[in-house]
């Protein structure tokens, strides 16, 4: 993107040049729990503030790693290396890995009117399994909605820039609290039971047939490896340069989460 096309993008959706990334530790160069092991049915942390939840018969080493994009300022991205595949996929089989969001950091996005504002998800994206890939936006609130985007890693073993754009939600309101709000999902498998519908490309109460329609099964060998990093939530239609912030700034974020 040119600098006067970001310029314009950041003057249309009405965003800071700061402050404009809801994700914590985005270019993943916060890592204080070490790396870590997930098996069936564990939610686990590794990566400041990103989790990986799995319920199948396979598992996976999760890792802060150093391979990077090239050019783009990144040092550390997050590694999931499948260690035990499962090639066969049971209907309540699932795998995403996520990133949750306090309602209190988003209120800027105006949900419940007409003039809720759209959300721009970008980052880099590098896996040994090609394929179509889903990614969900699921909003926890009294009623539970959700809306999915799909994206495809074209090339293996090389890293591909994705933009994501969801609407905003003129239904359903963002609770003004500190509890999680918004879980920001990239599906790694699916069963049947969250696939076997239509991909809810725009929001819905949630109907868990249509939340990952399509999604490769990322786990079928143990030769996979998915590495992200560069990752970027923003206000707008229009993905704008990565927000880099110093690691200290990072690292206090990091903190309010970390046990």
């Amino acid at each position: 993107m040119s600098k006067a096309a970001e310029l314009a993008a950041l003057i249309g959706s009405q965003s800071a040049l700061s402050n404009r990334n809801l994700f914590v530790n985005g270019g993943m160069q916060i890592h204080q729990r070490g790396n870590q092991t997930s098996s069936s049915g564990s939610s686990i942390y590794f990566v400041d503030r990103f989790n990986l939840y799995h319920v199948s018969g396979a598992a996976a080493n999760l890792q802060q790693s150093t391979v990077v994009p090239s050019g783009q300022g990144f040092s550390n991205s997050l590694l999931i290396d499948c260690t035990t595949a499962d090639t066969s996929v049971a209907a309540t089989d699932v795998a995403v890995l996520r990133q949750v969001l306090e309602g209190q950091n988003l209120q800027r996005l105006a949900f419940g009117v007409s003039g809720a504002k759209s959300l721009t998800l970008s980052f880099w994206v590098r896996s040994t399994k090609t394929g179509t890939y889903v990614c969900e936006i699921y909003h926890n609130a009294s009623t539970t909605r959700h809306i999915s985007k799909s994206y495809t890693i074209s090339s293996a073993d090389t890293w591909e820039y994705k933009t994501l754009t969801f609407p905003g939600d003129t239904a359903t309101t963002i609770d003004n609290d500190n509890q999680a709000t918004f879980y920001v999902q990239w599906a790694l498998m699916a069963g049947a039971d969250t696939s076997d519908g239509t991909l809810a490309t725009s929001w819905q109460n949630l109907d868990d047939n249509d939340r990952f329609v399509g999604q490769v099964n990322f786990f079928d060998s143990t030769s996979n490896n998915f590495y992200l990093t560069g990752v970027q939530l923003e206000v707008g239609e229009q993905a704008t340069a990565f927000e880099h912030r110093s690691f200290s700034d990072e690292l206090l974020k990091c903190q309010r989460y970390f046990c």
